[in-house]
């Protein structure tokens, strides 16, 4: 399935980092994108071996393959190859380089900021709405995820159980990033109830019984991998106080339904809410990335409480966005938008909602979700 869609995805001419969580297509798309480039997959043993003992050997077999493309897989398992790769860019031989990667971490220590002025950075992202057209599903992103490697599976539930596993396994454990592999578990876990919340490193590091330095380690682990982000609160000739705790959210609404615990005491909406949340999040990040990066992403919040879950702002966009899960608009629904409507009355106000029905109702905007989510396309503007 996932070789039979277009992704919105592009890649620069030049050299390039091409960064995504695992599963997110990267290779999938380059293989398609770049038929006759030189590849080299870092996760085969005897590739990984051979460039170990000699790394310059890179050189070599560009020189007498006399490819004008060359793909490294997983760079972030050889960092070594980054200086080879830097010579090479130097000379400027007219050889694009790009370096897929499943995580950062490995390469900031290796000094990948080196290229950093060199060599372009771009991320992958899991599917869009857009992308899948008519085989969205509302529900099923809800449950499953966006991730191609899920969506195109004869058992997505199963691939998806076994995804976070896989990460704690070959990227956590076999790489060394922790020491205690059951703390990070138990992390994992915790910080599932910070999905679409306001992050209190605190709250965490006391439900998984570690210190607040360790909890912000594992965050930075997660950062790194791709796994999350974390976006700041609008603040830009703020009229009043506001909170100033990031929100987190996890790249993929199915790893965050995957990793959140459920039983007796949990309601399903409160759930299924935050995962909702998360999949506009997801998708508005993407746009904007694949849009130029033109906009920043933030959330609106004050002390008591009022907010306003997304605010896009950049030179050509100023949009206020709030997400519920529930079938109707009620009037108290639209009372976050308005606060910051007084705030702000250059912004274009949206809400996205359950329903089925296009409304406008205060001046406010009121979309069925998965509408919006189909017709948002990076490089045009958000949907009316």
């Amino acid at each position: 399935m996932e070789t039979q869609i277009p992704r919105f995805f592009k890649v620069s001419k030049k050299s390039c980092f091409v960064f995504g969580p695992r599963g997110t297509g990267k290779t999938t798309f380059l293989k398609k994108t770049f038929p006759d480039a030189l590849w080299f997959d870092l996760l085969e043993p005897e590739t990984f071996r051979s460039f170990s003992a000699k790394p310059e050997r890179l050189s070599e077999l560009i020189a007498g393959n006399g490819k004008k493309t060359v793909v490294i897989d997983e760079i972030q398992k050889l960092p070594e190859l980054l200086d080879v790769i830097h010579l090479l860019v130097e000379k400027k031989a007219g050889i694009q380089f790009i370096l897929t990667g499943s995580s950062a971490r490995k390469l900031k220590k290796a000094g990948a900021d080196l290229l950093a002025g060199r060599l372009i950075k771009h991320i992958m992202y899991p599917f869009m709405a857009a992308e899948l057209k008519s085989r969205f599903s509302l529900n099923s992103a809800l449950t499953t995820g966006m991730i191609p490697l899920v969506v195109s599976a004869k058992n997505p539930e199963q691939v998806l159980r076994s995804y976070a596993a896989l990460y704690v396994r070959e990227e956590v454990q076999m790489e060394g990033l922790v020491r205690n592999i059951s703390a990070f578990s138990r992390f994992l876990e915790a910080i599932s109830f910070s999905h679409g919340s306001l992050l209190n490193v605190s709250n965490v590091a006391r439900e998984c019984e570690v210190e607040r330095k360790t909890v912000e380690g594992y965050i930075s682990i997660l950062e790194d991998l791709l796994l999350c982000s974390k976006i700041p609160v609008f603040t830009k000739r703020a009229k009043r106080a506001l909170i100033i705790h990031n929100k987190f959210y996890f790249f993929d609404s199915g790893v965050f339904r995957s990793l959140r615990p459920a039983g007796p005491l949990d309601r399903p909406e409160e759930i299924e809410g935050a995962a909702l949340e998360g999949l506009a999040y997801q998708h508005l990040a993407s746009w904007n990335t694949y849009s130029g990066d033109e906009n920043k992403l933030y959330y609106w919040r004050t002390p008591a409480g009022v907010e306003v879950d997304f605010v896009l702002y950049g030179p050509k966009t100023f949009a206020a966005i709030e997400v519920k899960n529930a079938a109707k608009v009620r009037v108290q629904d639209l009372k976050p938008l308005k606060a910051f409507k007084e705030d702000y009355p250059e912004a274009q106000l949206y809400l996205l909602y359950r329903g089925k029905e296009r409304l406008k109702m205060d001046g406010i905007l009121c979309l069925p979700c998965g509408e919006f989510l189909e017709k948002l396309v990076p490089g045009e503007k958000l949907p009316v």
